[in-house]
């Protein structure tokens, strides 16, 4: 039933403007899916589904490219550079902040990288938290960071 859901959620957002979990999880119900807006939000993640702005302050659900493709690297890359305000960071914890309703968009490329001193991101509206396995690796990573920043290309490792 879960693989049912995820591909009715792809077809969803591709076909419908899809701007809110709500407006998804509507129209779940009228599919007949008995969910949660906690299921819907996994399934997001899981699916990497993202926000990508309509141009009228509103944002819409976009199923995430193929993850090889290079304008979608580059696209990811110019909305880290373009939408981050300020990196701190307290012991394995990095906080960054960004422009209103970049953090998603944001901490979808932090977790396509992989890293392996991430455990995982947490994404808000304009706020990210960055869990580091250990503190010495946190000065690593906001080093990685800030080279994402002033680069223009995507160097995973």
């Amino acid at each position: 039933m879960k693989n049912v859901r995820l591909e009715k959620i792809k077809q969803i957002i591709a076909t419908q403007e899809i701007n809110t979990q709500d407006e998804l999880l509507d129209a779940l119900h009228q599919e007949g899916f008995d969910v949660t807006q906690a299921t819907i939000s996994r399934d997001i993640n899981r699916l990497m589904i993202m926000k990508i702005p309509l141009g009228d302050g509103r944002y819409r659900y976009v199923s995430k490219p193929d993850p090889d493709h290079n304008a979608y690297v580059k696209g990811r890359l110019r909305i880290f550079q373009d939408s981050i305000l300020s990196i701190n960071f307290s012991e394995n914890i990095i906080v960054i902040h960004t422009i209103p309703g970049a953090a998603e968009a944001v901490a979808c490329l932090i977790d396509y990288v992989e890293w392996p001193e991430i455990i995982g991101t947490l994404a808000g509206n304009n706020t990210i938290f960055i869990i580091v396995k250990t503190n010495q690796s946190t000065t690593t990573i906001i080093e990685k960071l800030q080279n994402l920043q002033k680069n223009q290309t995507l160097k995973i490792f």
